[in-house]
């Protein structure tokens, strides 16, 4: 159900609170240039630093602006599972299609306190779920692959976006169960999609989402070579979203210099320094996206 190119959409914001109107624009220019899913209020989307209240209107504002024309995966995770079936439970009161549900962090739970965290929520709301493995926002601690190969058994945990950085974890998942696998990670798409991959939760759909599509819809065809052009084109924008600074400080600054929305972020979250904003202004002329 959840493949191809879906965005991490960044959740914009002016003078501190969420900018609905330019929010509803955003979404209006990922429906236009063909995104197969949204995905609001996860780590792009601010997450950490929106109020229960906010995060909850903004899931309900975009699965009502999409109304029904792409899946709406929410961002519904956290470190504590009664929090986490309680954004759930909205999710699915609003009409969300399914939740993205990230490893609880912080306090580092068992490979079975995963488990168990991620049962409950299934056993509590009937509503499908994408585990989002990102151990480098959890202290290190992540899913092993004969965890998620236990979680698969589950009927609504449909797929796992993978942010490990490692081949080998994914191939090994791709052994053990038939789970659905998406990048978490722009730059590792194409070759995740080499051990089984299926698409990308994309950061860099936010500015080029037709272009991660015709990726992910030439890798879901099979014609790896056509999709490697799309790659080796998007490598770079990729790595800098990544790498000049911690996400989702870069496309806050990106959408800004394309007059998209505002970089505004919140603590801790602070904008990119000048030096950086010089690459990235660098990458995004070199991409074609600003004269």
């Amino acid at each position: 159900m959840f493949t191809g190119a879906m965005v991490a959409l960044i959740t914009p914001f002016n003078d501190g609170i969420v900018d609905f109107r330019t929010l509803d624009e955003l979404i209006d220019f990922q429906l236009e240039n063909g995104i197969d899913a949204i995905v609001p209020c996860g780590t792009t989307g601010e997450s950490p630093t929106l109020s229960h209240e906010e995060h909850k209107k903004v899931i309900e504002r975009v699965v009502k602006t999409v109304a029904g024309q792409v899946p709406v995966i929410a961002g519904a995770g956290s470190n504590s599972t009664a929090e986490a079936i309680e954004l759930t439970a909205y999710s699915k009161k609003v009409g969300a299609d399914a939740t993205l549900q990230v490893c609880p962090y912080y306090n580092k739970p068992t490979q079975e306190g995963f488990y168990q965290h991620f049962k409950a929520i299934d056993e509590e709301v009937d509503l499908p779920m994408v585990l989002y493995n990102i151990p480098g926002r959890c202290g290190g601690k992540g899913l092993g692959p004969e965890t998620v190969a236990r979680l698969a058994e589950i009927e609504n945990v449909v797929a796992i976006k993978d942010a490990t950085g490692s081949l080998d974890q994914a191939s090994e998942i791709a052994t053990r169960c038939d789970i659905t696998i998406i990048s978490g990670d722009d730059s590792l798409t194409l070759p995740l999609a080499a051990v089984g991959g299926k698409g990308v939760i994309s950061v860099v759909a936010n500015i080029v989402p037709a272009d991660v599509k015709a990726m992910t819809d030439l890798i879901l065809e099979g014609d790896f070579t056509s999709a490697l052009k799309w790659h080796k084109k998007l490598f770079a924008l990729s790595k800098n979203m990544l790498s000049l600074a911690t996400n989702p400080i870069p496309i806050k600054a990106a959408v800004s210099m394309l007059n998209m929305a505002s970089e505004e972020l919140r603590l801790p979250m602070t904008p990119m320094d000048e030096s950086k904003k010089a690459a990235l202004r660098h990458a995004l002329k070199d991409y074609g996206l600003l004269n």
